[in-house]
């Protein structure tokens, strides 16, 4: 079982370097003789940016593509002056409008609440103009950046859906979080930016904190507990072991929930209030359940009775919670469908395990009963045999 754990959490420490899929932009070409020198592959959402920039004008002219799109969305694709992220980025956005025809237009972002509300940039923009043929929506403009920006630029590019006219506001899970980076117009190339990656890192940490924890700690322990302790050779080590486990999950499940507190606070605009509330509830179970520990009555105690049901129930409990918010959890992550299948795999395994030693201990259970029983019927037996014989023999003197 520990070995099952033990390859889990190199599986999921895996998963915070499991890179993208990787498609090519230069063998793209545009209609209308557009020509572009630069182009790279954008690491989510399907997305391309093709460019040329003149360094002595500071003239940016760029090409934005977005494959696989339908024509009910928007797309954006923006640069930050400021920092990296979506507040302070300077935007051109397009979606095709109810009547067929292609709207595309400029917006700064002040807030995570932003409506996409049309308005001048920081710099300027000409040439704006947008297509959309065979699920590919592309913004062509030319920006002209001024003598003081970098050559190094905080891109964000973004999809949401449109609801008549009117963009809607985008998906806050998966790609769609993940969607920033750096391009340097230079050398052409492109990086993830320190503060989206920092964020990405404190995503997956806290899941696989979690996940470890809460998701496979906990049931373990469980299991030790209910299943080791009725063989008298595991008594005490049973206990240790179920005292190890839970403790080393609550240690870990909290640093994992302080990391979720962190997330949080970095995140104005963005809530998830279900996965929230329940996290919130399973440190509080979890910390009342380590705390009644203190209160343990000893196992002759009359109390003993009822605080065996408290800790059995509220155990049961916070399992059930810890494996319905991890499922919440992948759900707002959204990463790669093996590693949601893995974990099924793990609970899968626990369970199935669980039912085996169920049988088997009931089994035991049982047979020492019987045992036992036979054991004291044999002894009645044997002591009314030996008390008639005397009887017998005094009468016969």
């Amino acid at each position: 079982m520990l070995k099952l754990v033990l390859c889990f959490c190199i599986l999921m420490f895996m998963f915070l370097s499991s890179p993208s899929d990787a498609q090519t932009c230069a063998k793209y070409s545009f209609s209308g003789n557009k020509v572009f020198r630069s182009c790279n592959d954008l690491s989510v959402l399907s997305s391309f940016i093709h460019y040329n920039y003149d360094s002595s004008s500071r003239k940016l002219q760029i090409a934005y593509r977005h494959t696989g799109i339908s024509s009910s969305r928007w797309v954006a694709w923006a640069i930050n002056p400021t920092s990296s992220g979506m507040v302070g980025s300077q935007a051109l956005v397009a979606y095709r409008k109810s009547d067929g025809s292609m709207k595309a237009y400029t917006t700064p972002i002040s807030s995570y609440q932003t409506q996409l509300s049309e308005g001048d940039l920081s710099f300027d923009v000409s040439d704006l103009t947008a297509t959309y043929a065979n699920n590919e929506m592309i913004i062509f403009a030319t920006l002209g950046l001024g003598s003081n920006s970098s050559t190094t630029l905080n891109q964000v590019w973004q999809e949401g859906a449109v609801s008549g006219n009117t963009p809607q506001v985008h998906s806050v899970t998966g790609p769609n979080v993940r969607s920033m980076g750096t391009l340097n117009l230079l050398s052409g190339q492109t990086g993830t930016t320190g503060g989206g990656n920092s964020r990405i890192k404190k995503r997956n940490i806290h899941g696989v904190l979690n996940t470890v924890s809460w998701g496979i700690l906990l049931p373990v322990g469980a299991i030790t507990a209910r299943y080791l302790k009725v063989f008298k050779s595991a008594d005490p080590a049973w206990f240790y072991l179920h005292v190890f486990c839970q403790s080393s999950a609550y240690i870990v499940g909290v640093a994992g929930w302080g990391t979720g507190l962190k997330l949080g606070s970095e995140s104005v605009g963005i809530q998830y209030n279900t996965h929230r509330t329940i996290g919130i509830i399973l440190f509080c179970i979890g910390t009342l359940q380590l705390f009644a520990l203190l209160l343990r009555p000893k196992p002759e105690h009359k109390y003993r009775f009822y605080w065996n049901i408290y800790h059995h129930s509220v155990g049961y409990i916070v399992i059930i919670l810890s494996v319905v918010n991890i499922f919440e959890g992948f759900d707002i992550l959204k990463p790669e469908k093996k590693w949601k299948d893995a974990y099924i795999g793990v609970i899968v395994a626990l369970a199935a395990f669980a039912v085996i030693l169920e049988a088997y201990t009931w089994f035991v259970v049982i047979k020492r009963k019987r045992s036992e029983s036979a054991g004291k019927m044999q002894h009645g037996t044997n002591g009314a045999n030996g008390s008639n014989g005397y009887n017998n023999r005094h009468q016969v003197v």
